[in-house]
């Protein structure tokens, strides 16, 4: 929650929102600034004048209408993890209030940078890393029953939990409606039939955990941070995930820092529950997708968000809810292959100009943060389209004639092709096998037309899990 990097924005907060700040705060506000980063939530540094005296505090703000998201994972969840997790020992800022009717948190602002990628000292790598590990251990060995987080006498049951879960992806869906991705659809029909049978321990899950979310100074975690997806079940819902997370931001030994984990929090590492809990999280993360076009985007900003960053990584995790899917069914899944060369034309020329201005003319004026990352993010979203102008009609035709050849069909173009084959999963009416394979062919043509974008993203898959 430090301010390095954010700056002024316009227009800021809303007068209501300020108004409640103050009287939170006991102080005027004296400016608002927001973070480049913070996830699916607006996150804003306010700085407090108390009788001459500047206080800093984090902003946590959800600006959209979860009537139309049914998103579960709201700020006012996240803020009654931090309300339990005061007084704990571990390394999260204070909870100083919560909006009475808004999406809206206010929390004290502790020190320290975001991003472990900027750190270039191995040792302070693996100092921080460790030090993250023992604070995760340190969470699973707490009671959630004296944290207030769960009736101390309750009887549920980590397949309870994971089954709610499952119930809230549900929900989301049918709030949101439209078809399901096939790919999802294979997801959850998978781990339905699959929730692990283990009897405990029932710990507190942060959930997508892992570097990025965590702060970190001098070699020692400061805070950890954005506890949305918090919940309460299996201690492997968090190993994975921070491999989930690892492959965004490359975290050092993990088998050295997991074997670190079995030891400090008294949780032997259970493979096959990991692997579940790995399919689990890419299909969290589509679900959060779901429904969700670019032009259907509202964050409160004019709408879109991060168009860039959302093909990326809605890449990334497509594909490797695909490869975690294939890992658990024992499903052997199609190598890569590069697409055709084409000609080169007018309209590449044209992309190259507009991506080279952006990089040469406009980047090197904007100091905004924010504007920083917009511009990064369009840039992706150029480079993706450029790649899919040039390779559309191709990647049609191969995506149509694989359909009919697994369906058995013959459609008259790729879209209708997409739409049958979607029906024939959500209907059982083609082998789970097939499907994935099917649908596996069309995620690596979109991975090739996101190969500039992605960079190092394009190759990045998850490691075997072994047990500790």
């Amino acid at each position: 929650m430090a301010a390095e990097g954010s700056q002024e924005q316009g227009p800021g907060l809303p007068a209501h929102l300020v108004e409640w700040i103050e009287s939170v705060a006991g102080g005027t506000l004296t400016s608002a600034r927001r973070m480049a980063g913070g996830g699916r939530k607006q996150a804003w540094f306010v700085d407090i004048d108390r009788g001459g005296e500047a206080h800093r505090l984090f902003f946590r703000w959800d600006p959209t209408d979860l009537a139309d998201t049914g998103d579960p994972w709201t700020v006012r969840r996240e803020a009654a993890i931090y309300e339990a997790l005061n007084g704990s020992g571990l390394p999260v800022a204070a909870f100083v209030g919560l909006h009475p009717t808004a999406q809206a948190l206010l929390l004290t602002c502790l020190p320290g940078e975001a991003r472990f990628s900027k750190m270039r000292e191995e040792t302070d790598r693996v100092a921080v890393a460790r030090d993250f590990i023992r604070h995760l251990a340190a969470l699973h060995r707490l009671d959630p029953r004296n944290l207030g987080l769960l009736p101390a006498d309750s009887t549920v049951t980590l397949p309870d939990l994971v089954r709610d879960q499952l119930a809230e992806f549900d929900a989301i869906i049918a709030v949101r409606g439209g078809a399901v991705d096939p790919m999802l659809q294979l997801a959850l029909d998978w781990l339905r039939a699959n929730v692990p049978t283990a009897t405990g321990p029932i710990v507190v899950v942060q959930g997508d955990t892992g570097p990025g979310n965590f702060m970190y100074e001098d070699g020692k975690v400061t805070a950890i941070v954005d506890w949305e997806l918090a919940h309460l079940g299996d201690p492997m819902d968090d190993v994975a995930w921070v491999q989930l997370r690892s492959l965004q931001d490359p975290f050092g030994d993990l088998d050295a820092l997991f074997t670190e984990y079995a030891e400090v929090s008294g949780n032997a590492l259970d493979a096959g529950r990991i692997r579940y809990y790995r399919v689990l999280a890419e299909a969290k993360i589509m679900v959060m997708g779901h429904g969700v076009s670019v032009r259907e985007r509202s964050d409160g900003e004019g709408g879109g968000g991060d168009p860039g960053a959302r093909l990326i990584f809605g890449q990334l995790h497509r594909r490797l809810c695909a490869e975690t899917l294939a890992d658990v069914m024992g499903v052997e899944l199609p190598a890569a292959a590069s697409l055709p060369d084409t000609a080169r034309t007018d309209d590449d020329a044209l992309f190259e100009v507009v991506l080279r201005q952006m990089r040469d003319v406009i980047t090197p004026h904007v100091h905004d943060s924010l504007a920083q990352q917009r511009i990064k993010g369009l840039a992706r979203a150029l480079k993706y389209l450029s790649e899919s102008s040039r390779h559309r009609a191709f990647v049609d035709a191969a995506e149509l004639a694989e359909i009919d050849a697994a369906l058995g069909t013959h459609h008259a173009d790729a879209a209708t092709a997409r739409a049958a084959l979607a029906t024939a999963v959500a209907l059982h009416t083609i082998d789970p096998a097939v499907a994935l394979r099917t649908v596996y062919q069309q995620i690596l043509r979109q991975n090739e037309l996101l190969r500039s974008a992605s960079g190092v993203l394009a190759e990045r898959h998850y490691a075997p899990v072994s047990a500790r």
